[in-house]
């Protein structure tokens, strides 16, 4: 009889900073991996088991298939054995584009236009209204030369009937004006004359510094416009020809720089105008775009008036709204128009309509189980945070209902309120019932403490992890001396940071008022400065509109805020912390971000081993020519595309991997090339450079932040989101900040417990440098400890976009009026604090 295989075997796991780790995983159970921030979570989850898991997968693909799939390299392992077939849901979704709707990622919009081709009520060219009917369901699917057709009941017109993909905005359904994005594109009038005191010759015409056009003044002036007097002064023919000119071929004379006379027979005139509509259609990069955005405005289509589709389309009814209404419906209201629509259907169309109505069914409960009620069809992607994204995602794989899978997630729990913790546990339970594996990366005490075993990473972040300190049962767990989560599931944790005094000697306060954006109507809200103020809410609650959207740019002056009403405050600027990625590509590292790199490269460039060889800072960089490998040009690694297989990165056989010309290497400073510095963790560089003050403070600060495990070199764009943030503050800690509002979005992402420990030090630093702190989160460590907190809600969307509770959080809770105050009682309470 055959042995039953119960778990995955990780042999010689040595994938980043893994330490040739051998573990077990258990098949078919809910598997949860814990440790601090760049303890080896993800390289054990994402780059071995995903990255496996999904490889294994692919290699039972045909070799044409596999030449069209981006493939995921070989891990650094040993071996693997008993792994299934991958799935995974990643920390950071890609934004999609301004396209993407909630309804067309999650696919319910899909069935919404079969709903409306099958079950509508379309009318006629005449006017008349036709009720939902067998035959006009059958249209679609009739055999003879009638097929697409329905004649009219009363008129006994004719007339095509609409499939599907009829309904569609992104195909024949799209508005005719907008082309199905809701949006139109004009040319603001305002932003092409950059300055009118300025002449012609002086750059006064603002798209004309465009590439290729700054000879337009030369071309101009042989129309006999005059270019030497300020723009104001031309005459409204010379301005209508500088706006309006017609696009022709003039000759002219173009002084070079050397003083030469260059001729040109036939150089195209284009009028401001065109030179901003010439240079789009030819702008490639993301750069040009968005230097081209500039001279653009954009505004609601006035055919669609945003809804995108085309309105032709909007005469057709399901229970009683149009496509465009039931887009703007919640997702929450959608069950509730299925009942309108299913009670005015005649009996013999009902089998057909539970059919549809499943499939929507389907599809809508798991993202209402993970508190995305709230959310409309029409609701951009490109406007969802990536929480949002992560639970779309989530719920799409949970639809397909498949079998023997093994599923990695990274931070599922990213943008939930404590409230939907537990429709998210319920989500992950039914993965597992469905019969497949599941790994889970995540902080959360009360998710990792309804795993069926948990694997702990560590002991410490960078170099200091990478090993298995502990694995079991929750109810093991909590009893092994090794583990760091295990206080926190017990709540025998210490989460209480000494509060901070304000530098104030006495505190002042801002109010801000938003009289109408999305569903904040009519709010005022007021809040201590200098202090560290917690902003929290369901998803959707109104928290980013109400200080990312309104009062930050209010501050700030960069961009109108109209919905403002009143700003009373004392503070003069906004910094908005955000967890976006650092930098694009692997060139971006911890010591280019700071100023480490330059310090590093003139301290090199002073050493007499450089004079001699007239060795510039600029040599000692490998993002130029001059320093960079010939070979891989300052990667350290090169890429060969080899067919079918995956594309294969190795490390440069000309540097090894250390991105310099090999003479370079040569150099050294205390013993110490370039290279080997950028290979040291802040931590070892810190006893490096005690006698470097400007390298030293740096480092200091760093090690602040604690990222004191960070290499040098190490690439910016792979740090968590709690790390970019961390990184980003180095430059802001020791400055004053008085006057200076931070702004936080979820800076918990990817820390654990302990981690938010050291990121609330941060913190309170800024505090003591007269900083004001705003943080928008759902964390309930970080709102235990702040001075203030102001509640949003009482849910999201249209139940949303009111201030529920504002004050000390420690005296809220003693009558708590909102969820996140009752969640919050409970967690002071276990911590064993009031």
């Amino acid at each position: 009889m055959a042995t039953t295989i119960k778990q995955i075997e990780v042999l010689g796991g040595n994938v980043h900073n893994l330490k040739n780790i051998n573990v077990n995983i258990p098949l078919n159970k809910f598997v949860a991996i814990s440790g601090l921030s760049g303890s080896g979570k993800s390289s054990l989850a994402m780059g071995i088991l995903y990255a496996e898991g999904s490889r294994r997968y692919l290699e039972a693909l045909s070799t044409y298939t596999r030449r069209r799939i981006n493939q995921v390299k070989r891990p650094q392992v040993q071996e693997v054995r008993h792994i299934p077939a991958a799935i995974a849901l990643k920390q950071r979704p890609n934004v999609p584009s301004e396209r993407s709707t909630v309804g067309s990622m999650s696919e319910l919009l899909n069935v919404v236009r079969l709903i409306f081709s099958r079950l509508g009520s379309p009318v006629c060219p005449n006017g008349h209204r036709m009720a939902p009917s067998l035959k006009i369901a059958q249209a679609m699917d009739r055999p003879d030369e009638k097929m697409g057709q329905l004649t009219c009941s009363v008129c006994g017109i004719q007339f095509p009937a609409r499939a599907a993909e009829d309904f569609a905005f992104n195909a024949g359904g799209a508005c005719p004006t907008c082309h199905g994005s809701g949006k139109i594109q004009e040319i603001d009038p305002n932003k092409l004359i950059g300055d009118e005191n300025k002449s012609l010759a002086q750059g006064a015409v603002a798209s004309w510094h465009l590439p290729g056009r700054n000879f337009m003044p030369k071309v101009i002036q042989t129309l006999g416009v005059r270019i030497d007097v300020p723009y104001k002064d031309l005459t409204a023919q010379e301005k209508d020809i500088v706006l309006h000119g017609a696009k022709k071929r003039y000759p002219v004379d173009l002084n070079t720089a050397t003083g030469r006379v260059f001729h040109m027979e036939k150089a195209l005139y284009e009028n401001a105008y065109e030179a901003v509509y010439d240079s789009a259609k030819k702008s490639l990069s993301e750069r040009a775009q968005k230097q081209l955005n500039q001279f653009f405005h954009f505004s609601t289509c006035p055919t669609c008036h945003g809804s995108r589709f085309n309105p032709q389309l909007l005469t057709q009814l399901c229970g009683g709204l149009n496509i465009a209404q039931v887009s703007d419906l919640s997702l929450d209201q959608l069950p509730t128009w299925q009942q309108k629509v299913q009670q005015e259907l005649p009996a013999n169309m009902q089998s057909m309509a539970q059919v549809i109505f499943t499939e929507l069914t389907d599809n809508l409960a798991p993202l209402l189980e993970l508190g995305l009620d709230y959310l409309t069809l029409a609701r951009s992607g490109n406007t969802l945070s990536t929480g949002e994204l992560q639970r779309i995602q989530l719920a799409k794989t949970l639809r397909t209902q498949t079998t023997g899978v093994l599923y990695v997630l990274d931070e599922p729990s990213i943008g939930l309120h404590p409230d939907n913790v537990q429709g998210l546990i319920q989500i992950l339970r039914n993965l597992v019932d469905q019969g497949n594996s599941l790994v889970v990366v995540d902080h959360d005490a009360d998710i990792i403490a309804a795993a069926d075993w948990i694997i702990e990473m560590g002991p410490g972040s960078g170099t200091a992890g990478g090993q298995v300190i502990c694995q079991g049962t929750p109810q093991a767990i909590v009893k092994d001396p090794h583990s760091l989560i295990g206080p926190f599931i017990t709540g025998k944790a210490n989460i209480w940071h000494s509060q901070v005094p304000s530098p104030a000697p006495k505190l002042q306060t801002t109010t801000l008022a938003v009289s109408n954006y999305f569903n904040l109507k009519q709010v005022q809200i007021q809040f201590p400065e200098q202090q560290i103020i917690t902003v929290t809410g369901f998803s959707g609650a109104g928290k980013t509109s109400l200080i990312l959207d309104s009062l930050v740019p209010a501050l700030n002056n960069h961009s109108q805020s109209p919905q403002v009403q009143r700003l009373v405050t004392h503070l003069k600027r906004a910094i908005s912390v955000d967890a976006a990625p650092i930098g694009k590509n692997a060139r971006s590292t911890v010591a280019t971000y700071t100023n480490i790199m330059d310090n590093l490269r003139q301290l090199f460039a002073q050493l007499p081993a450089s004079k001699q060889k007239h060795f510039t800072p600029a040599t000692f960089s490998y993002n130029n020519k001059q320093g960079a490998c010939p070979n891989c040009g300052g990667l350290g690694n090169v890429t060969l595309d080899i067919q079918y297989l995956p594309d294969m990165t190795s490390t440069c056989p000309v540097c090894h991997g250390a991105r310099f010309k090999p003479e370079l290497q040569q150099i050294k400073w205390h013993n110490q090339s370039i290279v080997d510095i950028l290979q040291l963790s802040v931590a070892e560089a810190l006893a490096v450079f005690e006698s470097v003050p400007a390298i030293y403070k740096q480092l200091k600060l760093l090690q602040q932040v604690g990222l004191d495990y960070l290499q040098l070199g190490e690439s910016t764009p792979s740090l968590s989101g709690g790390e970019a943030q961390r990184l980003k503050l180095v430059k802001h800690l020791n400055k004053k900040q008085q006057q200076t509002l931070f702004v936080f979005d979820e800076p918990s992402v990817g820390l654990h417990p302990l981690d938010v420990q050291t990121l609330l030090e941060v913190i309170n630093h800024l505090k003591t440098q007269g900083a004001t702190i705003i943080i928008i989160t759902h964390d309930l460590d970080i709102m235990a400890n702040a001075d203030y907190l102001i509640d949003l809600g009482p849910k999201g969307g249209n139940a949303g976009g009111k201030v529920v509770a504002a004050g000390k959080p420690l005296e809220l809770i003693k009558q708590p009026h909102s969820l996140t105050l009752k969640y919050l009682q409970h967690h002071c309470y276990k911590y064993q604090q009031q």
